[in-house]
């Protein structure tokens, strides 16, 4: 299928197929893989267009096992490492982190999938509001941490991705979006529906501005 027919109907497994030969061979994490998410359909298609290694990750290594179980009951010479990952904490962002670094090879694909639920207010060990903490601060520290793997990965035929897997919560909040919840997280006057349409707001900005702000750091574009 030409990326030029892709639309809304358009499945995982048919645009994997369009992208085979820049799958084929790749180092991927992926953030948020529950069986029956878009996290685990990801890593299915990946895995079925012969990745090299899929990182998983997931909250417990229970529901890892099972994402893990799943895909290799489809296709059991994939390679999945399943990784814990807590993006609400930034101690055990920068331990997942570690453990990847330590791995062989670079890394040329990172997927951010997983998201906090809507949900009342709370913070997290770190005194972030949780939707923040895990939808935005603990990415941007994942990302950052791995930045030195996905640059190994730069040839002069392939540039490493970050992938920010957004959604259209930004419609649900027709009445405007409160930004104070960025930077004064605090349980009074709280709408975990602001909260969300917020993080949908500043994916979206991400993928518009991400790649020309990065490419301003020239020692990454040169």
């Amino acid at each position: 299928m030409p990326q030029s027919d892709f639309s809304f109907s358009t499945t995982a497994e048919e645009v994997a197929v369009a992208f085979a030969d820049q799958i084929k061979g790749k180092n991927v994490l992926i953030t948020g893989t529950s069986v029956g998410g878009i996290g685990f359909e990801t890593a299915r298609v990946v895995a079925l267009n012969s990745a090299n290694t899929i990182i998983i990750t997931g909250h417990n290594a229970e529901r890892l096992k099972i994402t893990e179980d799943a895909i290799k009951k489809e296709i059991p010479s994939a390679n999945i490492h399943p990784l814990v990952l807590n993006l609400s904490s930034l101690d055990a962002v920068r331990k997942a982190a570690a453990e990847v670094i330590a791995l062989p090879g670079p890394l040329h694909v990172l997927i951010h999938n997983a998201a906090a639920p809507v949900e009342a207010f709370k913070l997290t060990v770190d005194g972030l509001e949780n939707q923040a903490a895990t939808n935005h601060i603990g990415p941007f520290l994942l990302t950052k941490l791995l930045a030195p793997k996905l640059l190994a990965a730069r040839t002069a035929d392939y540039t490493p991705r970050v992938v920010f897997v957004s959604a259209a919560g930004h419609a649900y909040c027709t009445d405007g979006v409160n930004f104070d919840t960025l930077g004064k997280p605090k349980s009074e006057g709280f709408d975990p529906m602001n909260a969300y349409c917020l993080w949908c707001i500043v994916y979206f900005a991400l993928g518009c501005t991400a790649c020309p702000l990065f490419c301003l750091e020239r020692r990454h574009c040169e």
